[in-house]
């Protein structure tokens, strides 16, 4: 049964450990919590309909009670979405967000030390 829905969570698992860098965690559900912030709000709530069908899916009688057109549209979303995620531009957004608070942080300091010194009358 290859297109069960552990399977397909296995493959989002996959991707997003190749595309968010998510290394830790067992499983699309450890995967999904690990993900945090990293998914926008959408697609973790579609995370959340795929780990409650694959819950369901393990025993034969509640099984009859998953949605598959909704996993189906959520586990299509979310592999669009990891499918446009860039790795490499993530990367160097995070290094430009970095280099941008450093440089803050440093105008910021030299704005105060001469503005104190400007109010001591050392200018």
């Amino acid at each position: 049964m290859e297109h069960s829905i552990t399977y397909q969570a296995t493959q989002l698992a996959e991707l997003m450990q190749a595309r968010l860098g998510v290394r830790s965690g067992n499983g699309f559900a450890a995967k999904l919590a690990k993900a945090g912030r990293r998914l926008p709000r959408w697609a973790r709530r579609d995370g959340e309909v795929i780990v409650q069908a694959m819950a369901l899916e393990t025993h034969p009688k509640l099984s009859r009670q998953i949605d598959h057109a909704r996993v189906d549209r959520a586990v299509a979303n979310l592999s669009r979405h990891l499918g446009e995620v860039d790795p490499v531009q993530r990367r160097k957004a995070k290094i430009l967000d970095l280099i941008a608070g450093i440089a803050f942080v440093v105008f910021v300091t030299i704005g105060l030390v001469l503005g104190v010194m400007i109010w001591r009358g050392l200018i």
